[in-house]
Parts: structure tokens; C-alpha cells; sequence
């Protein structure tokens, strides 16, 4: 690119209408001079050839996506090793890109190939990029439903106001036929579960046929409201092929199933926001394959722009990786999905964020001091399912240790006069 086609893909704010565009934040190393590496990223990722040879016309007016804010800084080298390194200084660059809208409309799979596509990350000059950050104009989340149910909806459906919902993955999540499985998960509710879920790893299996899994829980989620005199939630995980979870959704929830799971990327947020249009109980979303692409920070997708996605594709709750060194993602990060699931985002309902991960009665003052907010999930599974006095204790233990905190009491205090609590906490 010569310098005129360059200055071609930069704009002001002022002199855009913002209605029409996305805002991208990118960072990016670079090889070169870097205004030339940004605007091949604005150029590959949109009109990258906007006129024909011999005629007068240039469609980078309305169609390119735009370059509004770059900074650069030299770095001596890439930060990754590289198969194939392009020649000229290096330098790691933060990017602002306006996209307009337009090119793909409201459509998941095509929003995703423009700004996730072969544009960017093959930009001549740019080995390493990241798409940090994704914001949506009003105009552009109007013609989207997100989530039917929403914070709001779910805490309703359970009559849980005022603290954290409680679910627990029912362990052993693979190999247990659906009898015991769903005694597991009714022992959880009676000990003060809100919701009992499968693991995101069981579906519709041989040995457990979602059919017969859902009409177990089905049961006995009735029986343990009876018993408790509260609502309960059987968390049916319907994850499978695009074309069956429509189908899946109606067996589960015909059985008795209240809530039903998918794994997003797995199936695509297209097939969330799919099963968006038929649901008619809460959707949650789980984080398989999201890592893959998320963890480097050099390199792929700030994993806050999926939650987004998910949102805007429909979904009420989003699990996602929480605190602590098993799940590996940075505090900040956490934060920002958290953010993500809860921030205004046009008329569309918040997604209750539960971010999970070798979750106890122990990590529970950690995670809603960190949080700030009652308005997450919290989803153990060996905490419950693995206590040494059972599952009903389990769920107990996890009860009583919001009970410690609502009541500014230390959980290990607490504990002395709770033995469930004080065996969860070792």
C-alpha cells in the first residue's frame, strides 16, 4: 500500500456515523511500518480490493473498516517464535478499528468471518493479533433478542434473591447410569443446591440416555421441592449436533428438566441463538474450545468477546473459567467476563455469570469479595458431590458458608458450630 491508500483506512470518530460501525480493539505485533500493518487489518478484514482496475470508484467509504486510534511501541524481537518471520523492525501495537455493520448484518457466522476471519489474522506484516475487545451500536443489538430470561428471569424461576444461586455438577459426571446419578442429584437439593446440572461432557450418552436422565431428575426435582418448599433446577446438558438440539431441548424439558446446557463454541453461538428462537426455560452456556484460542495473550481472542457473543446469541446464564491456578486465567480476565455478562448492552437482558473451577465453601468469601456483586453462580462439583459426609452435606456446606458471610461472621468461625461446613473446609 502506497501512502494514499493507506491514509484511506483511517478516520475520526467525528466523521463516522457510529450507529453503522462495531468497535474493534486489537493488539497486534507488526513487522514495518505499523500505520501500513493497521491498515491492512482494516483492509483485509473488509474491502481489500475496493475498486476495479481501470474504473473510477472506491467503496472504502462506506464499506472499509476503519483505523481510529494506534499506538506502537518497538519491541526487539516477536514475543512468540515464529515458522515465518516478515522482514522490517518489530513493533506490538494497540488498534481501535470501526467496522461497518453493513458488510454482514446481524448474522452470527458471518459477524464472526469478518472480524475472527482470514482478514485478520493473515494481514500482511501482522504474525501475532489479538481481537481484545467488541462493541455493539444500539442499532446493531436491536435486531438481536438475547437472553429471554436473564438475571432477572433465572433468580425469579428459583426464588433466590439477594445472594449467589448455588449449582453443583453431579460426580461422577461420566460412567454413572441415570438411577444413581439422580439420587446424587437429589440428595444436592435437599442439602440447599438451587440447581443440579450435568457435566458439561454428558449428553445424550449410551449409558445414560438423556431421555431417561431427564425423567429421573425430573422426578425427584419435583419431590425435593415438595420437601423443601422451594424451586429447584435439573440442568440438562443438550450439547450434540446443530440439527438435534431442538429436539434434545424438548425431550429434556418434556421429561422434566428446567434449565438445559450447551457447550457455545462447540455447536457455535449460531446454534445458541438457534435454540434461542424454540427454548422455553433458561439456556446455559459452558467454555469448551474457548481456551484453545484465548489463553495466549499474543495471540487469538480476549475470551470476553465470546461471553459477549454468547449474550448477544441468547444466553441467560454463561459459565465460564473462574479464580484460582487450576483454571489459569488471570484475575482481570475473569473480571472482565463477569463485566461482559452483566454491563448494559442495548435493551438486551444481563446473562447471569458464573465463573467456575475447583469452586468450595472455602473459595466463597474469595470469590463474591472479588466479584462485588451477588449476581453470580457458584458450581462446585467434588466440593458437593465428593464431601466426605455426601452430597446433602456437601450443598449444606456451601449454604452455610454464604450464611457466614451475609451474617459478616469468618466462614471458619462459622464452621465450629456446623460440621459439614468445617469438613468442607478441611
Amino acid at each position: 500500500m502506497h501512502h494514499d491508500d493507506i491514509a484511506g483506512f483511517f478516520a475520526t470518530r467525528a466523521s463516522l456515523d457510529t450507529n453503522a460501525y462495531l468497535e474493534l480493539s486489537f493488539t497486534f505485533e507488526c513487522a514495518g511500518d505499523p500505520r501500513a500493518a493497521a491498515a491492512h487489518l482494516a483492509s483485509e478484514q473488509s474491502t481489500a480490493q475496493w475498486q476495479r482496475v481501470g474504473i473510477a470508484e472506491d467503496f472504502r467509504p462506506q464499506f472499509a473498516a476503519k483505523v481510529l486510534e494506534l499506538n506502537a511501541t518497538p519491541l526487539p524481537a516477536f514475543s512468540v517464535p515464529l515458522a515465518v518471520t516478515p522482514p522490517g523492525p518489530v513493533h506490538r501495537c494497540r488498534a481501535v478499528i470501526a467496522h461497518p455493520h453493513g458488510n454482514f448484518g446481524a448474522r452470527l457466522p458471518n459477524l464472526i468471518s469478518a472480524v475472527l476471519g482470514e482478514g485478520v489474522y493473515f494481514a500482511p506484516g501482522i504474525p501475532l493479533v489479538r481481537l481484545e475487545d467488541i462493541r455493539f451500536p444500539d442499532a446493531y443489538l436491536a435486531h438481536f433478542e438475547g437472553p429471554q430470561f436473564g438475571v432477572a428471569g433465572v433468580r425469579e424461576r428459583l426464588q433466590v434473591h439477594g445472594r449467589p444461586i448455588f449449582l453443583g455438577v453431579i460426580k461422577p459426571n461420566i460412567g454413572l447410569p441415570p438411577e444413581p446419578f439422580a439420587q446424587l442429584g437429589y440428595e444436592g437439593w435437599l442439602g440447599g443446591l438451587d440447581i443440579a446440572k450435568d457435566d458439561e461432557m454428558l449428553a445424550d450418552a449410551l449409558y445414560s440416555p438423556l431421555a431417561e436422565r431427564a425423567t429421573r431428575l425430573g422426578a425427584l426435582r419435583v419431590r425435593a421441592e415438595q420437601e423443601t418448599g422451594v424451586p429447584k433446577g435439573y440442568l440438562a446438558n443438550i450439547t450434540d449436533e446443530v440439527d438435534r438440539l431442538g429436539a434434545l431441548h424438548d425431550v429434556a424439558v418434556n421429561a422434566g428438566a428446567n434449565f438445559v446446557m450447551v457447550n457455545a463454541m462447540p455447536v457455535g453461538v449460531s446454534g445458541v441463538r438457534a435454540l434461542r428462537r424454540v427454548a422455553r426455560v433458561p439456556i446455559v452456556t459452558h467454555f469448551p474450545f474457548i481456551a484453545a484460542f484465548s489463553r495466549i495473550p499474543a495471540h487469538g481472542v480476549h475470551s470476553r468477546v465470546i461471553a459477549r457473543l454468547q449474550r448477544l446469541a441468547g444466553a441467560d446464564v454463561i459459565i465460564m473459567p473462574g479464580f484460582g491456578d487450576r483454571m489459569m486465567t488471570p484475575p482481570h480476565e475473569v473480571l472482565e467476563n463477569v463485566q461482559a455478562c452483566l454491563e448494559p448492552m442495548g435493551l438486551l437482558k444481563p446473562s447471569l455469570p458464573v465463573p467456575g473451577g475447583s469452586d468450595s465453601a472455602a473459595t466463597l468469601t474469595g470469590v463474591y469479595r472479588q466479584l462485588g456483586t451477588v449476581d453470580f453462580g457458584f458450581v462446585p462439583g467434588r466440593a458437593v458431590f465428593g464431601h466426605p459426609m455426601g452430597p446433602r452435606a456437601g450443598a449444606m456446606s456451601l449454604r452455610q458458608a454464604w450464611d457466614s458471610i451475609a451474617a459478616g461472621v469468618p466462614v471458619a468461625e462459622h464452621a465450629r458450630l456446623h460440621p459439614e461446613l468445617a469438613a468442607a473446609l478441611g
